[in-house]
């Protein structure tokens, strides 16, 4: 099954509710990282989350980010997705370990340990959209809950799960968000807490073979579904040499001096996709070239 969201409301458009598989999005994060199973499930999650909220951006144009730090292993984790379905993210220390936790699960709280979330928006606007909350149990759901409540006042239900296989590559990855509108009935408010008592984890739902549209059916019962839109989804980076070049470019007329004095190839790595761009001796003379032409006509 490819990777895709769907979005929907309920109960009269009472409320809205995005699912997603990502198995394949999040298998390629745990190879192009070479992660850890216990990091793999955390990052995993918080991509999951952001690329669902990304589908939330009005603009095709906009870009939301979501960085975790934390007093864990993993120290930090960064995710950027956009309204498109694209997603991309890196860990800290992406080989952490942590010892299982009370049930026998992977310790995605223990891994992240105590910390802050910080949401940013860029929406073309002046200075972009921040704002950072204290995390509640670094299992990244809750955090997310708790954001959408303490941030942006929407009462909000956000699980995500990622289930790893035993050769530890990804086995099933996916989410659920439930927002309930400003003018929800208490009716609605109550049977949808009842429903999701009785709700098995997401990855469980998974294995049984519910796809995205089957799981807010699941989920909402007999709130009505009604689908309004499916959505792909993907790792997508779109670092690319020119791109770094860029950074070259920008370095100081010193810096980029010294690395042509030393006579050696330069390496720069994407910190998102671990993808490593190489720069000879020769590519270099020719940046400092294109900088002292920059800077020239930038004085005429």
């Amino acid at each position: 099954m490819a990777d895709y969201i769907v979005k929907a409301t309920a109960a009269n458009a009472q409320i809205r509710a995005f699912a997603i598989t990502a198995r394949e999005t999040v298998e390629y994060a745990r190879d192009a990282h070479d992660l850890s199973p216990v990091v793999t499930a955390a990052l995993g999650r918080l991509m999951i989350g952001g690329v669902m909220m990304g589908s939330m951006l009005k603009s095709d144009k906009d870009l939301l980010t979501l960085q975790v730090i934390g007093r864990g292993p993993v120290h930090g984790l960064t995710v950027t997705a956009d309204a498109s379905g694209h997603v991309k993210g890196y860990a800290d220390y992406p080989q952490a370990m942590m010892p299982p936790n009370g049930v026998g699960k992977l310790d995605v709280g223990g891994v992240i340990g105590k910390g802050t979330l910080t949401v940013i928006k860029d929406m073309g606007l002046k200075e972009p959209y921040c704002s950072t909350v204290t995390l509640q149990t670094g299992e990244i759901g809750e955090d997310l809950t708790y954001y959408f409540a303490a941030s942006e006042q929407v009462p909000s239900v956000v699980a995500l799960g990622v289930l790893m296989d035993k050769n530890n590559t990804v086995k099933q990855a996916g989410g659920f968000i439930l927002q309930l509108m400003p003018f929800t009935e208490e009716h609605v408010i109550a049977a949808l807490e009842k429903r999701l008592t009785a709700v098995a984890p997401v990855t469980t739902m998974l294995e049984e073979g519910q796809d995205p549209e089957q799981i807010l059916e699941t989920v909402l019962g007999e709130l009505g579904v009604e689908f309004t839109d499916r959505l792909p989804v993907a790792f997508h980076c779109n670092c690319s040499k020119e791109r770094v070049e860029k950074v070259l470019i920008s370095l100081g007329k010193k810096e980029l001096q010294e690395l042509i004095d030393e006579g050696k190839e330069v390496e720069l790595n994407c910190h998102f996709c671990n993808t490593d761009y190489r720069f000879t001796v020769e590519e270099l003379k020719k940046i400092q070239r294109a900088r002292k032409m920059d800077t020239h006509s930038r004085k005429v």
